[in-house]
């Protein structure tokens, strides 16, 4: 039986808080037929949006075009959670049960990565709440506890800088009687205010002769010559020396892609502001982000006006693969997100959400992005970012052009480029896998951690999916 929309959810609006703003700007022009270009950016989310950025760094006098089938900022950029990680393997534990040899490395190519995004941001003079406050993640079962050690001592050896949080300590941070254990990363994470990012990127773009065009949806390429062709399906027709694929988990413009992303609907719940007596019931003074370690987890984080967003737990596929904004709202995701927002913070339980919404990431079989080639090299890509993508997509921005460019760099040279997911059998065996596994997790949480076979299996293999 479906749950009831609680009163808190009612007067919810059905869109993104963060895109749901007065200094929204204004919608761009679609591309001309016949427009051209040096490069060809074909999707304007963060992954788009850095390829250009560092395109027009490494040279300034080339040409750039960004075009998107909805509107900068419009799929998972300006949805998720502004939580920005130093991470490019989703974890330490995951980088070194797939990329060991490399793991030193990357792991300090996430950090420089995190490092260069602040300054470019800043010297752009972009004002999007850019903080790097760190994260908690926190243990809300007793076999979360340790789970948590683990990832402790993983930190540590990599140097990272945290700390270990009994029970009392974690609960005198935050106050949540849920809260069993904790571990407090202050390096390694920021968050940020993502679509008032990912505007003043694109305005910042426009500024140094970057062109963005919007409601312009490309579904195929053809050669001519030394060229690539992009084609509209009405019709228009955009030449470009190279292009990046930045599609995240719409459909691109190269088929085959989709072989390797499961778009999971992922959903999050916006409050309106809290009154000073609320915020002070939960303490939260250095406002870090926060996540639970369970296998669905939630993660949440205050706003610079003192809202708290609360997402996660459920990851929806839908069969086939189905887009559609309506699908976010279907099912019981939302109201249960705000039966379990109450359950952490009791002395919330009067707070309203604002807003609601939901829609696809682009998750891959093994959580980090997808790279290749295509068309003689003509054309790259970079897509499958699962909930990391906030800061690997600057990095994956870097992968696409040395690519293109033909560079020899120490980024091409890393497992998690060189070799891609494991593609995700077609339908009809995919939804069926997928149901399953997502049932198996859910199981998980349920008996204590304990995974089944399945599990077990797909953990072997470096395999899954979440949000």
């Amino acid at each position: 039986m479906s749950r009831p929309l609680p009163p808190s959810l009612r007067d919810a609006v059905r869109a993104p808080y963060w895109l749901d703003r007065a200094e929204a700007p204004g919608r761009r022009e679609p591309v001309d037929d016949g427009a051209e270009c040096d490069l060809l950016v074909i999707g304007a989310g963060f992954t788009g949006l850095w390829a250009a950025w560092r395109a027009l760094e490494r040279d300034p006098e080339r040409s750039v075009m960004i075009v998107d089938s909805e509107t900068v900022g419009h799929g998972a950029t300006g949805r998720n959670g502004g939580f920005v990680s130093a991470s490019l393997t989703h974890g330490y534990a995951h980088g070194e049960a797939l990329w060991p040899d490399d793991m030193a490395s990357i792991t300090a190519e996430g950090r420089n990565n995190l490092a260069a995004m602040a300054d470019d941001l800043r010297g752009a003079g972009i004002d999007c709440d850019f903080r790097v406050v760190g994260k908690t993640t926190v243990a809300i079962e007793p076999w979360q506890v340790d789970a948590l050690r683990s990832t402790h001592a993983l930190a540590e050896r990599y140097g990272e800088t945290v700390e270990w949080q009994d029970r009392e300590q974690v609960q005198a941070d935050v106050h949540s009687p849920t809260y069993l254990a904790g571990v407090r990363d202050r390096t390694g994470n920021a968050l940020v205010d993502p679509a008032r990012m990912a505007w003043g990127m694109a305005a910042h773009l426009e500024q140094r002769g970057a062109r963005i065009h919007e409601d312009s949806r490309i579904d195929r390429f053809s050669r001519s010559g030394a060229d690539v062709v992009a084609h509209t399906p009405d019709g228009r027709r955009v030449r470009a020396r190279q292009a990046v694929i930045a599609t995240s988990a719409y459909r691109s413009p190269l088929a085959r892609l989709g072989g390797y992303i499961m778009p999971l609907y992922d959903h999050v719940l916006m409050t309106e502001p809290l009154t000073a007596e609320q915020r002070a019931s939960i303490g939260w003074a250095e406002a870090q982000g926060l996540t639970d370690a369970g296998n669905q987890f939630h993660y949440y984080r205050l706003t610079a006006d003192d809202r708290i967003l609360w997402g996660g737990w459920d990851a929806v596929y839908h069969r086939g693969g189905a887009l559609d904004d309506e699908l976010g709202y279907a099912g019981d995701s939302h109201a249960l997100l705000a039966e379990q927002f109450v359950e952490t913070f009791p002395s919330l339980r009067d707070v309203r959400f604002s807003h609601r919404w939901a829609g696809p990431i682009d998750s891959t079989t093994r959580f980090t992005a997808a790279y290749g080639t295509a068309l003689g090299g003509r054309v790259a890509y970079a897509i499958g970012h699962t909930g990391l993508g906030v800061g690997a997509a600057r990095f994956s921005a870097e992968v696409a052009l040395d690519m293109l460019d033909g560079t020899d760099s120490a980024r091409l040279q890393y497992g998690i480029v060189r070799r891609r997911p494991m593609p995700i059998p077609p339908e009809p065996f995919r939804n069926p896998i997928i149901q399953f596994t997502r049932r198996s997790i859910i199981a998980a949480d349920a008996r204590g951690g304990r995974r089944n076979l399945w599990l077990r299996t797909l953990d072997r293999l470096g395999l899954g999916f979440n949000s």
